[in-house]
């Protein structure tokens, strides 16, 4: 078998927990306040991966409206009991602003954990059961007694405590669908801080517990402990961090932590983890947090990486699996099936059908205006995660706004309060027109526009070209030649670290289509097809 080239999940695919039934491996990723909610991806060597399905579809068991930026579900938590398969997440409704990490920047927060379980990982997923709302990231443990415990990490607002104050556990009954008896703090954490994305494992007659230290930034890392009692006391691992890129500024996977143990048929042990890829230029994460892999060793009772040590390896010898290559989708979707193509995503609503249509118009998907392409209740933004520093990207919109508060176009989004808007809009002096709209977070003036560019009736091509930091639109009347717009935009801005101080950034850059209506009559845009090349 080849060796396996990290990042595994390419693109915004954070917080990852892996698991194997039979010969087959999953890995179930955060997807924040893009729907439908949680990523599950699928394997059968480890080295060849396909996006599987996105269980929380429903309003039922999710409703994201009104959802801050970077909130939504988080640390998904996947597991099997040999009968069903069990996930966990959290639903962040309020993150709130803090200027430092400790406790000055005490905050209120509000996050929600669900557990929703199925027969078969592809299928219908039930209701959520409300399980605790103390914490986020929380993980299910199933002991070898039959007794299953929920750990997570505790939020404590007060002024003068860690908000991060340790993982809590706790017995839950699935019989009964609650938990039961104390909330036990079984690890308060190590001077690194920001304690949290808690795993346990059994080996050996110890408990293993599995967390993330440092935040999610340069300066996370993964931690082990382990104890005879699964409520503690806990001792850590002799380097304490088990793996981490901080300070080893060389390292090409950086940020690396929120990790997870999956064991193969042979009994060799992996660990799937977050890490980013910094640009060369500019150091900033454009394709966000992506999900790494590699193999571990027990030594001594404890685990190691191989080679270096607790190093993030971009390569990492394979198991000695059968090759299971995946078809590799097409470039181009001419959205001609009646669903839309598992790789598109939209924000926040469980009501698809409020947004957009395939049926509308056969060939074409249908946008329908609804509120600013900054809002966090209804907006028409379809889009696919950017999985290369390199891409092209394009559609064909046909759309005839009638007025200024009507617009369409092709986005590069991550947040509302970071994307560029090739965009096509109407008003009294220039008449229908194309322009850029760029929503900066880190210049004086937020809110940034090109001039406007005059256009005819009809269909019209929109390209975006993508190289590292910067990016770069076309646009062409029908089937005539393309057109470059003068200007060059910093595509680095559509990452984690370029953000306003204390605001959450945890998502990664998108490209898709978007309209508004925002006089609220509901106009709506149709696009032709939609071509990804990276």
């Amino acid at each position: 078998m080849p060796d396996i080239t990290n990042p595994i999940l390419k693109g915004f695919n954070p917080d990852p927990s892996i698991l194997r039934v039979g010969d087959d491996y999953y890995i179930a990723t955060s997807t924040f306040e893009w729907f439908p909610g949680v990523q599950i991806h699928h394997s059968r060597d480890l080295v060849n991966w396909r996006l599987l399905t996105r269980p929380l579809r429903r309003a039922s068991q999710l409703n994201m409206l009104g959802d801050p930026d970077s909130c939504g579900v988080w640390a998904p938590c996947l597991s099997h009991d040999g009968e069903l398969f069990y996930l966990i997440y959290t639903d962040v409704k309020r993150y709130g602003r803090t200027s430092v990490g400790g406790a000055s920047g005490a905050s209120l927060r509000d996050f929600h954990n669900y557990l929703v379980t199925a027969k078969t990982i592809d299928g219908e997923w039930s209701d959520p059961v409300h399980v605790n709302s103390s914490g986020f990231d929380p993980s299910l443990f199933h002991d070898e007694d039959g007794r299953k415990w929920l750990v997570n990490m505790l939020w404590d607002h007060r002024p003068g405590k860690n908000r991060f104050a340790g993982i809590v556990a706790q017995e839950y009954l699935p019989a009964e669908k609650k938990l039961v008896g104390e909330r036990v703090n079984i690890f308060k954490g190590t001077p690194l801080g920001l304690t949290e994305a808690p795993h346990l494992y059994k080996r050996g007659g110890y408990y293993y517990l599995l967390t993330a230290e440092g935040g999610t930034a340069w300066s996370h890392a993964v931690t082990m402990a382990r104890a005879t009692n699964l409520l503690g006391p806990y001792e850590l691992h002799p380097d304490t961090y088990i793996l981490s890129a901080r300070n080893r500024p060389g390292a090409v996977l950086q940020r690396t932590g929120h990790a997870d143990l999956v064991e193969t048929q042979d009994g060799d042990i992996y660990m799937a983890y977050l890490c980013g890829r910094p640009l060369r230029n500019r150091g900033r994460c454009t394709l966000g947090r992506e999900t790494a892999i590699q193999k571990m060793q027990w030594r001594d009772g404890w685990l190691y990486t191989l080679g270096e040590p607790a190093l993030p390896q971009l390569n990492t010898p394979a198991p000695a699996l059968k090759s299971h290559p995946f078809p590799v989708a097409p470039a181009r979707d001419d959205f001609d099936a009646p669903a839309l193509s598992i790789d598109f995503q939209w924000l926040r609503t469980p009501y698809p059908e409020t947004i957009f249509s395939l049926t509308a118009r056969p060939g074409y998907l249908r946008l329908y205006g609804r509120e600013t392409i900054g809002s966090v209740f209804m907006q028409a933004l379809v889009a696919r995660r950017q999985q290369a520093h390199c891409y092209s990207a394009e559609t064909l919109l046909d759309f005839e706004p009638a007025h200024f508060q009507q617009a369409a176009g092709l986005v590069c989004y991550y947040g509302s309060n970071k994307f560029h808007y090739l965009h096509v809009s109407h008003d009294d002096a220039q008449g229908k027109h194309l322009r850029v709209m760029s929503v900066l977070p880190d210049a004086p003036v937020g809110d940034a526009f090109t001039p406007a560019i005059p256009l005819p009736p009809g269909p019209l091509g929109l390209r975006v070209d993508v190289n590292e930091e910067w990016l770069a639109f076309s646009y062409r009347i029908g089937d005539g030649p393309w057109h470059r717009l003068p200007e060059t935009f910093d595509a680095s801005i559509l990452s984690d670290e370029a953000q306003m101080p204390g605001t959450a950034n945890f998502t990664g850059a998108f490209v898709g289509m978007a309209c508004q209506d925002m006089a609220g009559t509901g106009a709506h845009a149709d696009f032709d097809y939609f071509l990804y090349r990276e």
